[in-house]
């Protein structure tokens, strides 16, 4: 497998080495083997981060001039065409992306995105005038404006690492922030690549800066805890989104949280065609690494023992089609890293000692390959009670639940500590809506509608997040709001 360049660090508009040289090794999911050096920050290289953000933030007119940074953001994004073919090396390597997921959600609907923010950014109010109002003897007039937050932490996890970074890096630059990219340390590469790419574009010094180290708390806990940070963009598990609030709350940081899910697919009984319906939850997709996956497939009942037996064919159909690293047509390769393989297989064991029923899948398949490889796997016979059917696994595991009418479904939907996505089939529109509008989620797919795109909002109810990236909305999280009114 090729061995991608060593991932250098950006600060204060230089790329370069950590502090002493220090490096840390790449695992590629594929092969569980090193594929690639990276530099491996220190405190004094992030604190050299926050510096240069906070001195561009305040000393330059990053934040003021509209057009400079639009100029920059949109040359960035040609940059980023042109490197294209880097960017699908780095998924596939880095990630473990299977060559027919890239463009579905880590390359091409990135960069889709990002052009989505490109056309939502005129709609953003820079101000909102209030008119005037008599008070006190005399009359006032009143005007908001709204102004970048500041100095913006950017925190992203490693499932699809290029879409959550440009989600997170294009919008702050555009609300005028100046930002610190923080990626995982599994995912250096595509983070570093921002650095490389900005340099390029002429970003000012300070405006973007990328750093990662081998410890993925000690960068992540400078940036929250630094009274300089002005806001924390996470992604990521809920565990630790809460110690980021808790964290920030010490300097009354502004938070952004995009967190865990447990998303519910319901089918109702009428749904026109019912086993294409249940074909298609197979929980396959980037070997089910993905926070708005629906891993909860809730079906009626009296439909139950024809659902196990639609997915018993859709999963023996399946077959070996998956986790093979040059094949196009393929969606599912490895999972992250040993630690997450473990992770999974511990909860399909924890499934079985549970008591539900191990339809398909269950074992780890070394005859893959060296990397971190596990079956796609579903579990019948559920209770929403069970754990596997409550906490967020991060894996190709699909957990299948019965309910007894619209009521339930309703209810074993919402009966869960998230709340980021979902989906309701139907063959009656009207009660799809009905079903989906009582679902507590930030986002719900009816009849296979695409709820997931650039120039919407995305985000979470419960301890799925707070607040909401993508779209005109994800641009003004990064805004505040002054009020300024005048005796007239």
């Amino acid at each position: 497998m090729t061995m991608l360049p060593e991932a250098k660090l950006y600060v204060d508009g230089t790329l370069r080495d950590a502090a002493g040289g220090r490096t840390f090794d790449v695992i590629g999911p594929w092969t569980g083997e090193v594929v690639g050096k990276a530099a491996d920050a220190s405190a004094a290289d992030v604190e050299q981060a926050i510096t240069a953000a906070r001195r561009a933030f305040d000393e330059s007119d990053w934040s003021t001039d509209v057009d400079l940074r639009v100029g920059l953001v949109k040359k960035l994004r040609q940059l980023f065409e042109e490197h294209k073919p880097r960017l699908v090396e780095l998924a596939r390597i880095e990630a473990g992306a299977a060559l027919g997921a890239v463009g579905r959600a880590h390359v091409d609907m990135a960069l889709d995105g990002w052009d989505d923010y490109l056309r939502v950014f005129p709609e953003v109010e820079w101000e909102t005038d209030y008119g005037t109002r008599e008070g006190y003897g005399f009359t006032s007039h009143r005007r908001a404006f709204h102004e970048p937050v500041g100095v913006v932490g950017a925190i992203s996890p490693w499932n699809v690492p290029l879409y959550v970074n440009v989600g997170k890096v294009v919008a702050a630059l555009l609300a005028g922030c100046t930002v610190i990219l923080k990626p995982a340390p599994n995912t250096p590469g595509m983070g570093a690549i921002f650095g490389e790419l900005a340099d390029k574009a002429g970003f000012p010094a300070g405006v973007l800066n990328v750093v990662f180290g081998s410890d993925p708390a000690e960068a992540g806990e400078m940036l929250v805890t630094d009274p300089r940070v002005d806001l924390i963009s996470f992604t990521g598990s809920t565990g630790v989104g809460k110690r980021i609030m808790e964290k920030g709350a010490q300097t009354l940081k502004r938070v952004f949280l995009e967190l865990g899910g447990k998303s519910a697919k319901i089918i109702l009984d009428d749904a026109p065609n019912f086993a294409m319906e249940v074909a298609q939850t197979m929980l396959v997709f980037h070997a089910g690494q993905g926070c708005a996956v629906q891993s909860r497939l809730l079906v009626p009942a009296s439909r139950y023992e024809e659902t196990k037996a639609i997915l018993a064919q859709a999963y023996a159909g399946f077959g070996d089609n998956w986790g093979d690293f040059d094949n196009p047509q393929q969606i599912m390769g490895p999972v992250i890293s040993q630690r997450q393989m473990d992770r999974v297989l511990s909860y399909i064991k924890l499934g079985q000692e549970e008591g539900a029923t191990l339809l398909a899948g269950g074992k780890a398949r070394p005859d893959k390959g060296s990397g971190y490889f596990i079956e796609p796997t579903v579990f019948v016979d559920v209770t929403n009670d069970m754990r596997i059917a409550q906490e967020e696994i991060f894996g190709p595991v699909l957990v299948v639940i019965p309910f007894d009418d619209d009521d339930d479904a309703v209810r074993i939907a919402n009966d869960s500590e998230y709340g980021l996505s979902g989906g309701v089939s139907s063959g009656d529109f009207e009660r799809a809506m009905s079903v989906a509008r009582r679902i507590r989620t930030g986002s719900i797919s009816v009849n296979g509608g695409m709820c997931i795109a650039g120039d919407i909002p995305f985000g979470g109810y419960k301890a799925s997040g707070v607040g909401r990236e993508w779209g005109r909305e994800g641009i003004e999280e990064h805004l505040e709001t002054k009020l300024i009114a005048w005796k007239e």
